[in-house]
């Protein structure tokens, strides 16, 4: 995988015949480099609570459809990637390249999921999502669209259950 990425990266400065030789990303490329935004977005705090844990798992299973193993061995997969790269760019290019503006939304709210999972934004999880999204090319209201559709979904769960939210002061003193 990490020479379909390389290749994918270099594809600019390729000879015209290798770029015919090249092959097309795969549903699992995307897969990892998604996954590892999100872990980036995890831990810009640095620390990765027990809530974005859960949420993460939940969220991978999902979205991707995969059984809890599976979405285990992804997440351990993307992170293992991100901890390799020095930047974020050759995962935003394979998003940027092949979601639609769509799906980068559904991305960036599930970001939003995970920054917000905890209870609490930090000003370095508010930086990484802002930098995350225009390398993804996403305008500034798309970001704040995104944020403020899961924080109504949130608002809606919290009405229809009255249990605290995570981070709460309400979890804290249970």
């Amino acid at each position: 995988m990490i020479e379909r990425l390389r290749a994918f990266l270099h594809r600019g400065m390729a000879e015209e015949e290798e770029i015919e030789s090249l092959e097309e990303v795969s549903p699992e490329d995307l897969r990892v480099a998604a996954c590892a935004l999100l872990l980036e977005v995890a831990y810009a705090d640095d620390y990765f609570s027990a809530d974005e844990r859960r949420y993460m798992r939940g969220l991978v299973r999902r979205h991707f459809g995969l059984k809890p193993e599976a979405a285990e061995e992804l997440i351990a997969l993307a992170d293992d990637e991100r901890r390799s790269r020095v930047d974020l760019w050759g995962f935003t290019a394979l998003i940027r390249e092949n979601y639609s503006v769509g799906q980068k939304l559904v991305l960036a709210e599930a970001m939003w999921g995970l920054v917000l999972a905890d209870g609490d934004l930090g000003g370095r999880e508010d930086y990484i999502m802002r930098k995350i999204s225009s390398l993804l090319g996403l305008k500034a209201g798309y970001l704040s669209e995104a944020r403020k559709r899961h924080e109504s979904a949130r608002e809606q769960a919290a009405a229809e259950d009255p249990a605290p939210a995570p981070g709460s002061a309400d979890t804290a003193q249970a």
